[in-house]
């Protein structure tokens, strides 16, 4: 037997990640010092979640600790299950450290055990995208967890992420800009345009000033760079900002009418690092 296993930070809707039969591990996210899961949508406040951001909502998020994912993958390594882990960037968080540890311990503990993790370089639904094109890939070659890691490593560079931040005093709280920074550029509406680039980071692709201008750029990169792979959605993102979503997701139909289009929100965990207000897309290109 061999299984496919995600964390909830790659963003599939759960009706997406249960009809695909990928395994799910919830990733933890605290709001005012509650630890809370993500759940991939099912049950989530999005609206309280980012209403309380606005409101200045201390917002975090953490890795999983080593004991954490012992208990997580001890039943599937008693099993004598085939894994492979889609994992998303390991540029982006440090919590692959403790489950590197666990991994070993189990390993050492269950020597025939076969486990294999593939980073995405990506985060959001730029995982989530790869995903869910896994798990099609993996139902067709019966269950090969190294056909499967072949194939992604094929697709990697060909999932593209590119988003634009609502306000940049988010960006400063992480510590990306400087608030000097992100206050004078929120008074010039300066928008940068994000991306993940081919190492698996995030930097600016470009810096426009006006939301007009941002979600024009945002199109016409896609105009320029998407194609259809492998059935793959095109995947428009945001972050309680309905009327931009819908926007970006009317230019997009008129550029590729063909192409499936699925609006979802930004959930909290990527949620609390970009704030309110953010938008982005996801989809396939001949590379990044």
């Amino acid at each position: 037997m061999s299984i496919l296993v995600c964390d909830t930070d790659c963003e599939l809707w759960y009706t997406t990640a249960a009809e695909l039969g990928v395994k799910v591990i919830p990733m933890p996210y605290t709001v005012d010092g509650v630890e809370k899961m993500y759940d991939l949508g099912e049950n989530t406040d999005f609206k309280a979640f980012y209403a309380g951001m606005r409101a200045g909502s201390a917002v975090s998020t953490s890795g999983l600790n080593k004991s954490v994912y012992t208990e997580i993958f001890r039943p599937w390594f008693e099993a004598g299950e085939d894994i492979l882990y889609i994992a998303f960037s390991s540029k982006m968080s440090n919590t692959f450290e403790p489950l590197a540890a666990a991994i070993a311990d189990l390993e050492k503990e269950f020597p025939k055990a076969r486990y294999r993790k593939f980073d995405t370089l990506n985060i959001c639904l730029g995982a989530g995208i790869m995903v869910y094109m896994a798990a099609k890939f993996f139902a067709g070659c019966g269950g090969d967890i190294d056909a499967t890691y072949d194939y992604l490593e094929s697709i990697v560079q060909k999932v593209c992420v590119q988003f634009v931040v609502g306000d940049l005093r988010y960006l400063a709280r992480g510590g990306r800009l400087s608030p000097a920074k992100a206050r004078m550029g929120n008074v010039l509406q300066a928008k940068p345009v994000l991306h993940v680039d081919r190492e698996g980071e995030i930097s600016v692709l470009t810096k426009v000033i006006g939301a007009k201008k941002a979600m024009s750029f945002v199109a016409s990169e896609f105009a320029s760079k998407y194609r259809p792979t492998d059935g793959a959605p095109v995947y428009i993102v945001g972050a309680d900002c309905d009327d931009l979503v819908e926007q970006l997701k009317e230019r997009i139909a008129e550029i590729a009418p063909a192409a499936e289009i699925v609006t979802q929100p930004v959930g909290p965990v990527i949620g609390a690092h970009c704030g309110p207000g953010t938008y982005g897309i996801i989809y396939t290109a001949d590379e990044r």
